[in-house]
């Protein structure tokens, strides 16, 4: 048999269901033709009952492109999702405890550094890393080579008001209420993009005799066949997991987190400051986000459940509120508790069957990984949608290759984050750096990186989630060292310092230029962004 691929039926919503579906019919669906006439349907069920999890409610700058590409506004996005605008993340009390740390570490430091989404200057010419070296008593990395961590000190927005919707002054990506993006993504996909909606539950699942899937059995709408199904049905799985039994590789044993307690926090009045980044403070048995919205900020302990108990989890979450709140404030907060087991699947399209976001695989929300996924891989199933069955084959096998790595690499750069900090002051950070729980790819880039700096030779995949730069800012973030080369380039180096030179002035103008998150965010609601 070599059937045409006609029919994609994507099971599950939320912001997984909702991209996949929009992704694939923005590129695939002509809605000025009538349903008779289109090549392709898409057709995403969804389950009256799964709320959506929205852990980080955080993205990265692809996200931009993302939307583009799906005909959304900007400025409409960034109202009806109570969106904000991020640069990075802020990493504090990484390195040392608070009870721990020295006084006499470089004031610039203070025990906290910034994984920006901007890249070091002209970082595909020249790494910047190798000059700066010799510099680094003098200047954190991030402000030698961008102007973003800067930024982000002082709270600023990433462009004008006068800038053109998805343009900008500094790269950034969103924070966002996942929820309300979720509902945002259905109404423009099904209004804009012909995305047929059903709302039903899946009761079992008929197969043809090749054992692909050839129908979803539903509980009101009856039989929905398809040529191609999608998984975003979460956790649950339903599609590569209960149906399919693909194997789920755990990662507990590297990524030890698998809890989270959530919390909506007020702020203080209409006028407070919006961080320009996602912060993420370390604690005692894993770390806290914090991120700010137009209207509230999105706070959560992410923790292992083998190094502390939830009471002990809930007071130390508690104990940060304090800092933005009054007592009774913080301890009447009502928190939601969310468990999830790390790892990911062994493969991700099986059969005619192909699975996107948690029910691919969840590790944890350090970095915000998760959407970004999501958004590759819907991608790539777009961009490389097999014609006909027997093309499907193929598409599977690049896409499994595919994204193994990916996964790889995403668990190696979560956990370098652990494994070079310095704290010592409970199991859980002592665990953390054992050597036994340091997965041997990122043993060997470690033991490579105290001779030779990080750089592009060290991360060979073509579009990494991660570049070798968020390698470079975080090792030298927490203080990582690595032997200083043995010949410098005398022209190079003339090089590298008119590019710090140049970053800092180029810092400066864009201090004093650049309104502050809430002024740019006050705008956006009131003028709105110049259409492209």
């Amino acid at each position: 048999m070599n059937n045409d691929i006609e029919r994609v039926i994507i099971v599950g919503g939320g912001a997984a269901g909702w991209l996949t579906a929009g992704v694939i019919a923005a590129e695939h669906i002509n809605v000025a033709a009538t349903p008779s006439q289109r090549t392709l349907e898409v057709v995403l069920i969804e389950s009256p009952q799964v709320p959506t999890i929205g852990v980080g409610e955080g993205t990265w700058p692809s996200m931009r492109g993302t939307l583009k590409k799906m005909g959304i506004s900007e400025t409409e996005f960034m109202i009806e999702c109570d969106a904000s605008f991020k640069q990075g993340s802020k990493f504090i009390d990484w390195l040392h405890s608070p009870s721990t740390a020295s006084s006499d570490k470089a004031p610039f430091n203070n025990h906290s550094y910034y994984h920006p989404f901007s890249l070091p200057s002209q970082f595909h010419e020249i790494n910047l890393a190798k000059h700066w070296q010799a510099h680094k008593q003098q200047v954190s990395f991030t402000n030698a080579v961008t102007y973003q961590g800067r930024l982000c000190d002082q709270g600023s927005a990433p462009k004008l008001i006068s800038t053109p919707e998805y343009e900008c002054n500094a790269n950034y990506g969103y924070h966002l209420d996942a929820g309300k993006f979720a509902q945002f993504l259905q109404r423009h996909c099904c209004k804009k993009l012909g995305v047929q909606h059903i709302v039903d539950h899946v009761e079992s699942i008929s197969s043809q005799d090749n054992g692909d899937i050839a129908a979803l059995n539903t509980k009101s709408n009856g039989t929905i066949s398809g040529d191609l199904f999608i998984d975003c049905s979460g956790f649950k799985s339903l599609l590569i997991g209960e149906h399919y039994q693909v194997p789920f590789i755990e990662k507990k044993s590297v990524l030890f987190n698998d809890s989270a307690l959530a919390v909506q926090v007020p702020y203080e009045n209409q006028q407070s400051a919006i961080s320009s980044c996602t912060h993420s403070t370390a604690q005692s048995s894993g770390w806290i986000w914090d991120i700010g919205l137009p209207s509230r900020r999105g706070v959560g302990y992410v923790y292992s459940s083998s190094h502390t108990d939830d009471d002990r989890a809930e007071s130390e979450l508690r104990s940060y509120l304090l800092s933005s709140m009054s007592k009774s404030q913080a301890e009447s907060a009502s928190l939601r508790k969310i468990t999830f087991n790390p790892g990911h699947r062994a493969h991700f399209w099986h059969k005619n069957c192909v699975a996107v976001g948690i029910a691919a695989g969840f590790i944890e929300p350090l970095e915000a990984s998760a959407l970004a996924l999501i958004e590759q891989s819907a991608k790539m199933i777009s961009e490389q949608l097999p014609q006909n069955s027997q093309a499907m084959e193929m598409v599977a096998k690049r896409f499994n290759e595919k994204f193994l790595q990916r996964w790889r690499q995403v668990v190696d750069f979560l956990k370098l984050h652990y494994a070079i900090s310095q704290r010592n002051d409970s199991e859980y950070w002592r665990d953390n750096r054992d050597i036994a729980s340091i997965p041997q790819s990122l043993q060997q880039q470690l033991a490579l990186w105290q001779y030779q700096l990080p750089y592009s030779y060290d991360i060979t995949e073509t579009e990494a989630l991660f570049p070798a730069a968020s390698f470079q800012y975080v090792l030298f973030g927490m203080g990582f060292n690595s032997a200083p080369p043995r010949y410098i380039n005398l022209a190079e180096q003339e090089k590298a310092m008119a590019l710090f030179q140049q970053n800092n002035q180029r810092s400066h103008q864009l201090l004093s230029a650049l309104p502050s998150n809430r002024a740019l965010l006050d705008k956006v609601h009131q003028f709105g962004f110049p259409k492209i």
